[in-house]
C-alpha cells in the first residue's frame, strides 16, 4: 500500500518523533511505500489568506471558500497545497500524527486541513438534491481510502474515559475522525492513542512501541469505525437529521452516528 503520514510536532527528538520513526520503519518492513509530510520541518504556512490565491483581484472581497473553489477549478492553487493534494490522491492510507493540545490538533495541522481541503477537492462536490446532499460523509474525493489518527496525550487514559474529567477520547476526536476524515470519504480506523507520555520511561515506552507496530501491520484489515453514510438512508434529506427509530442500543450524542445495527447507513 501507499501511505502518507502527516506529522505535526515541532521537535523531531520527541516521543512523537520516535513513534513516527517506528511507524515508518514497520510499514516499510511490510513492503509499503511511505511518504512523510513533516509540517514543522517544512515550515508549513497554516493560515488561509489572500496569498493563497494570487489570481484574486486585489480589490475583490476575499471569500475564502469561493476563492478556494475558483483556484482549484483553474488549477491555480499554490504549489505547496497542490503537492499535498497530490499526496492524498496517491496514498491508499492517510495517518495524521499529533500531540493532543488543548483538546485538539496543533494549529499547524489544522492549517494544513484548512488549505489542502480546498472547495471542489474535499468539499463542495457531488449532486445536491432532495435525494442526495453532496458527496460527503462516506462518499467523496477520497472514498475507498483509509485513514487514522496517531495521537499522544499527557493525561491518563482514565482522564479520557466516559466518566473522566476530559470526556471520552472518542468524543474529543469525533470532529477530526468524522468531520475531517470521514467527510471526504475515508474509511476511518480507530485511533491509536498513547497516554501519559510526558513522563514516559523506556520501560513504559516499549509496550506502546509494540502496540504501534501491530497497528501498522493491520492497517489493511482493521475494521473502520462504523459511521453512518449520509446518503445511505439513515438521514432525512435535506435537513440531515437521523431518521426516527434509529436511536437504538441506548446511544446518544456522537454515538448516534455509529451504525452498530447494520442498517441502511
Amino acid at each position: 500500500m501507499k501511505i502518507l503520514l502527516v506529522f505535526a510536532h515541532p521537535e523531531p527528538r520527541s516521543l512523537n518523533g520516535a513513534l513516527r520513526d517506528i511507524a515508518v520503519a514497520e510499514l516499510q518492513n511490510q513492503g509499503h511505500e511511505v511518504r512523510v509530510s513533516d509540517l514543522y520541518a517544512d515550515r508549513w504556512k497554516s493560515e488561509v489568506d489572500r496569498a493563497d490565491f494570487p489570481s484574486l483581484p486585489p480589490d475583490a472581497r476575499f471569500k475564502p471558500a469561493a476563492a478556494s473553489g475558483e483556484a482549484f477549478a483553474a488549477d491555480a492553487l499554490t504549489g505547496d497545497v497542490r503537492a499535498e493534494q497530490g499526496k492524498l490522491l496517491w496514498a491508499d492510507v492517510l495517518i495524521l500524527q499529533f500531540p493532543l493540545w488543548w483538546y485538539g490538533m496543533p494549529a499547524i495541522l489544522k492549517g494544513w486541513v484548512d488549505r489542502v481541503y480546498a472547495y471542489g477537492f474535499a468539499y463542495g462536490v457531488g449532486e445536491h438534491s432532495d435525494r442526495h446532499w453532496g458527496d460527503r460523509f462516506g462518499e467523496g474525493t477520497l472514498a475507498g481510502k483509509r485513514a487514522m489518527l496517531l495521537v499522544t496525550t499527557g493525561g491518563w487514559e482514565t482522564h479520557y474515559s466516559a466518566r473522566g474529567i476530559n470526556g471520552p477520547i472518542d468524543d474529543l476526536l469525533f470532529p477530526i475522525n468524522h468531520g475531517i476524515l470521514y467527510y471526504p470519504g475515508y474509511d476511518v480506523l480507530p485511533p491509536f492513542v498513547a497516554y501519559r507520555v510526558d513522563r514516559l520511561d523506556q520501560a513504559a515506552f516499549e509496550p506502546i512501541a509494540k502496540r504501534l507496530r501491530e497497528r501498522m501491520r493491520t492497517l489493511a484489515t482493521t475494521s473502520p469505525i462504523p459511521y453512518r453514510r449520509q446518503n445511505g438512508g439513515d438521514y432525512l434529506i435535506p435537513n440531515l437529521q437521523l431518521r426516527p427509530g434509529l436511536e437504538d442500543f441506548g446511544a446518544s450524542g456522537f454515538a448516534l452516528h455509529l451504525n452498530r445495527a447494520g442498517t441502511a447507513g
